[in-house]
């Protein structure tokens, strides 16, 4: 199976396949509308607006799975990213990213690039700490371990790189950019 064999479902019920997609670099993210994370809907949309026209796409998977932080609806969780942050990349259904009801998607990606590390810093140490009390062995398992967690594919449909939430946005653009 390859990246391309792929789809996910829109919020209309459709299905988007990741061959829409073959000859780009593709941005996949799960997603929530109440995280401390959420901001990074700002930098997501100004990497897309610079890149765009470049072959730069971004699947935006909302997902409810972390501390209850997507609860609306589908239209909800769209009419908020739009107000708020100006969204204007396709965002998909909600849908969960771990456990037996994680979509194929996701199980791809994270057979494909595992859990490596959350930086350092601050945010790096609190994600650490609180997923310490989740799972004693976080860091050796690929589940995702919260929202805005970031999977990169190139133009050639390979995964690439993973990004924690907590690394710099900075750090995806330039993988971005040196894809491009």
């Amino acid at each position: 199976m390859t990246f391309y064999d792929l789809s996910v479902t829109a919020p209309d019920g459709s299905e988007v396949s990741m061959k829409d997609f073959e000859g780009k670099v593709v941005l996949v993210v799960n997603t929530a509308t109440g995280c401390g994370f959420t901001p990074h809907y700002k930098d997501l949309e100004a990497m897309y607006e610079k890149f765009h026209d470049q072959g730069f796409e971004i699947v935006d998977v909302p997902c409810n799975q972390f501390a209850g932080q997507t609860p609306g609806d589908d239209d909800e969780i769209h009419e908020f990213c739009q107000l708020k942050y100006h969204t204007q990349f396709p965002q998909m259904k909600k849908s969960d990213v771990n456990g037996e009801t994680a979509i194929p998607l996701f199980k791809f990606l994270k057979e494909k690039k595992t859990f490596e590390s959350f930086g350092k810093g601050p945010k790096a140490a609190m994600m650490s700490a609180m997923l310490k009390k989740i799972d004693k062995d976080y860091k050796n398992n690929a589940e995702i371990k919260w929202n805005f967690t970031k999977f990169i594919v190139d133009r050639s449909g390979e995964v690439v790189a993973r990004f924690e939430p907590t690394i710099d946005m900075k750090e995806v653009a330039k993988c971005v950019e040196e894809l491009l």
